[in-house]
């Protein structure tokens, strides 16, 4: 069910994309908590939009301009996103800015520990999962044309923890002592060295569409949160579930996964350094510290949202409050890097 005028989003499209878009039909895509998105229907075609939320908007949040960008740079290098066909950032349309994208069928997993498959069909998405990634960090921003797609220079560390401690500040109800300690942990334990490559952000399962039969990888979404950054900041939030409980978006810490096909987290690591063309990563707990501090940062966002009621899903209070679980798993990690 859309929330916006059909009719005026149909006279918008029609003549820049082909289809029928005097029968269009609108479906909104449940869950997700951050940018509105929805289906599109015109004949025998399909499309999917993806907009602002409304209402009161974070600092630098829900830049799907952004978003668009950098869809754009990576399909025409051949990398597997949803092809992007337009951006409109005028609001009278939908209410917020929007784009609209290919729409890629295929299967999405929820559950990281893949119920209902075969052990080798796990392995073999995890292993697909690690290779995408890989091939991510490899591609080089200037030669996509994304060179000036965040600020210049080093810092990426320090900017991104000033960053999420602000918003977390700026929704929080009051202090978490978690990440109050994560926020003074963190600035002091930064790595000596960083690089600067292409940062997904939200890299995980359930933003990855696979073919509707087969372990094969056809196209990563939700770019929202891109810039140029440190990779193993990505690889450590791509591994969250290996930190996390089952409460927590599936997490293996109290679930068995032996013997299931789903790799351990050495494993996964291994074959994201061999697509990514890295030697073994070293200051691992420090990586795991800060994906879970930024997780719960956003989260609380998430929490702010619901709460304020222009949340895109209805579970965001239930959801947002995750930030706790992922605050301490994030200290835990800390703190077992302060003592190593």
């Amino acid at each position: 069910m859309a929330d916006f005028d059909i009719a005026v989003l149909a006279d918008r499209l029609r003549p820049r994309l082909p289809g029928d878009w005097n029968n269009l039909t609108v479906d909104r895509f449940v869950g997700g908590q951050s940018n509105p998105t929805y289906r599109l229907g015109a004949g025998g075609r399909s499309y999917v939009l993806r907009k602002q939320p409304p209402g009161r908007l974070l600092p630098s949040a829900h830049a799907i301009d952004r978003e668009f960008r950098v869809m754009q740079a990576l399909h025409a290098a051949g990398y597997p996103v949803p092809q992007p066909l337009l951006y409109v950032a005028e609001p009278e349309i939908v209410g917020t800015p929007f784009y609209v994208m290919a729409h890629v069928a295929g299967r999405v997993f929820k559950d990281p520990a893949l119920p209902g498959l075969a052990p080798a069909e796990r392995g073999a998405i995890y292993q697909a999962m690690a290779e995408a990634e890989g091939r991510l960090h490899r591609i080089d921003p200037a030669a996509v044309g994304l060179d000036d797609f965040a600020k210049p220079g080093t810092g990426f560390y320090a900017r991104q923890v000033a960053r999420w401690t602000d918003q977390y500040r700026a929704v929080a109800d009051g202090p978490v002592p978690a990440m109050e300690s994560l926020i003074d942990w963190l600035p002091r334990n930064l790595p000596a060295s960083e690089e600067r490559r292409l940062f997904h952000g939200d890299f995980r399962l359930e933003n990855l569409i696979f073919h509707p039969t087969e372990p094969r990888l056809l196209a990563v979404l939700d770019w929202e949160l891109a810039t140029l950054g440190d990779p193993l900041a990505d690889l450590a939030y791509s591994a969250m579930a290996w930190h996390l409980p089952q409460r927590a978006f599936g997490g293996f810490t109290d679930r068995d996964i032996t013997g299931s096909g789903v790799p351990g987290e050495g494993e996964y690591l291994a074959a994201y350094c061999a697509a990514a063309g890295r030697p073994a990563i070293g200051n691992w707990d420090f990586y795991v510290a800060f994906a879970m501090f930024r997780l719960a940062a956003i989260l609380y966002g998430v929490l702010r949202r619901g709460l304020d009621g222009n949340a895109a899903s209805p579970d965001a209070i239930e959801r947002g409050r995750l930030g706790l679980v992922c605050a301490e798993a994030g200290w835990e990690a800390a703190s077992r890097g302060a003592a190593s």
